[in-house]
């Protein structure tokens, strides 16, 4: 169900977000982020000249190179259009990813080695959804290699929302193991 008719208003502004994730012949996974924002209207930019209605005012690119265990091994960072002439010059900060884990603490981990000045705002941000991407993309793909009758260990999702908390109906039916209701 869509949301409500809104009242008469005046289109603005586009944030797009794509996140895809991809398995790779060499059993490494890619996961890639791309952000664009852009405009209804054309505006004058003291670094750009004018930027066109239609035209990114941000484009910006990421690619998480992970193993099945989350722990990315390669970064690329693109920043095709910014406001700011000196915006592409921090990509290569993204590295710093390199040999860290999507998992608990991630975010914390992120805003530690890239928060501020120390990265870019838009790119940081993108890194949520694509951790969120890299989940979904892995998880249901992944070789466990464990026999069906194994133990399995509490999985880091649950209690990460109201579907998924420990006392509810979807983890009575679906991890039962875990369930904490009555």
């Amino acid at each position: 169900m869509p949301l409500s008719s809104p009242v008469a208003r005046e289109h603005l502004h586009t944030r797009r977000i794509v996140c895809e994730g991809f398995r790779r012949d060499d059993g490494l996974w890619d996961i890639e982020a791309r952000m664009t924002d852009t405009k209804t209207y054309g505006f004058d930019n003291r670094h750009r000249g004018h930027i066109e209605a239609g035209e990114p005012v941000h484009d910006m690119w990421l690619r998480l190179t992970l193993d099945e265990d989350f722990v990315v091994h390669g970064v690329e960072a693109v920043t095709d259009a910014a406001p700011f002439a000196v915006c592409p010059a921090i990509t290569p900060q993204f590295a710093k990813l390199e040999g860290l884990r999507i998992g608990p603490g991630w975010t914390g981990q992120v805003k530690q080695l890239l928060g501020g000045t120390a990265g870019c705002t838009h790119l940081v941000e993108l890194l949520r959804p694509l951790a969120t991407t890299a989940v979904q993309t892995i998880r249901g793909k992944r070789r466990d290699g464990k026999p069906d009758d194994a133990p399995r260990k509490r999985p880091a999702h649950l209690d990460t929302c109201h579907a998924l908390r420990t006392d509810g109906e979807v983890v009575k039916e679906h991890w039962p193991e875990f369930y904490t209701g009555p």
